[in-house]
């Protein structure tokens, strides 16, 4: 499935859980009831907190709705889930997580790691290669599809980051490697927007980053369960196409498959000792070309107002921002 969370018309509205359905969104709990679920475990598909919170039991709730919606059209019967139909092109795509526990962005593309630091004259440091890496971002900030980017005042070098991050499906503690899997609701696309020059000065003190990072990072268009992945996995990891490209001109190009440290080493990492809650976003930091630092403004200027930035990656979906 490709679990949405939309409001119609306008971001303000009422959200609501859904799910992309070709050029439509099926409003999940509204095709459950007229499915014939009881009214108790509908109300688990009201909205993504929900789903997650519930997982286990809502999402066999939400692929049995959708099934009975196929079954329907299949029988010329697609009349009787019309009033759980959306146009997408009448709905804003929200975050599908609005306000996760935390977000946790990871640094695990060796490409990026060596692009980046040889622009500012340094090599790797080995500690990189011994442990998987990791700041908090704000889960206040999240944006979605199609929304709007204010470039902060205070930034002469605003930059997007194409990563792929995964939301968590339960609550879980020291998740070893190899079950990470198990834990794991789906995959969506993150852009870690960035102002570099406030970035370059705060961990220049040895903290950081932090307000050269929070003030926006979107996240969308959907969540994409894992079955929906599984012809593209190749063990932990997954051959997904990703691109990014700024009003029209493609500028960055790589893939899923190439991260240093996989989903499930960064999974482990995050939850040693701690818990991770259903909702928690684990970014896989940037793919290798995957932003201007790493490029270099002789390749693109930082971004300004007027710029559309997309970000592709394969089977996940185009997640688009205009600079404001």
């Amino acid at each position: 499935m490709k679990l949405v969370t939309y409001s119609r018309f306008h971001p303000d509205n009422v959200s609501r859980l859904g799910v992309l359905h070709g050029d439509v969104i099926v409003n999940l709990e509204r095709a459950a009831e007229i499915a014939g679920v009881p009214a108790k475990e509908r109300s688990l598909l009201g909205s993504m907190d929900s789903l997650l919170r519930g997982w286990d039991i809502a999402r066999p709730l939400a692929e049995e709705a959708m099934r009975r919606l196929r079954d329907s059209e299949a029988a010329g019967d697609s009349a009787r889930f019309e009033d759980a139909r959306v146009p997408r092109s009448k709905a804003c795509l929200l975050p599908p997580v609005l306000r996760p526990p935390t977000i946790r962005d990871f640094y695990a593309f060796e490409t990026h790691v060596k692009n980046a630091r040889a622009r500012r004259g340094l090599e790797v440091p080995p500690e990189w290669y011994e442990l998987a890496a990791f700041y908090y971002s704000n889960p206040g900030s999240l944006i979605g599809d199609g929304a709007a980017v204010r470039k902060p005042a205070w930034t002469e070098a605003l930059d997007y980051e194409l990563e792929i991050a995964c939301v968590i499906g339960r609550t879980a503690r020291d998740v070893a490697p190899m079950d990470w899997r198990s834990v794991v609701a789906g995959f969506t696309i993150l852009n870690d927007w960035s102002a570099r020059d406030v970035q370059r000065r705060e961990m220049a003190i040895g903290l950081g980053p932090a307000k050269g990072k929070d003030f926006a990072t979107s996240l969308g268009p959907a969540l994409v369960t894992l079955d929906e992945l599984e012809a593209k996995r190749a063990g932990d990891r997954y051959d997904l196409t990703m691109e990014a490209s700024v009003s029209g001109e493609t500028l960055s190009h790589g893939n899923a498959k190439d991260m240093h440290f996989t989903f499930g080493q960064m999974i482990a990492r995050a939850s040693q000792d701690v818990y991770l809650f259903p909702g928690d976003v684990i970014g896989s930091g940037t793919v290798g070309t995957g932003c201007i630092l790493e490029l270099g403004t002789e390749r693109h200027p930082w971004l300004e107002p007027g710029d559309e930035v997309t970000l592709t990656i394969e089977r996940l979906g185009t997640l688009t921002n205009t600079v404001v």
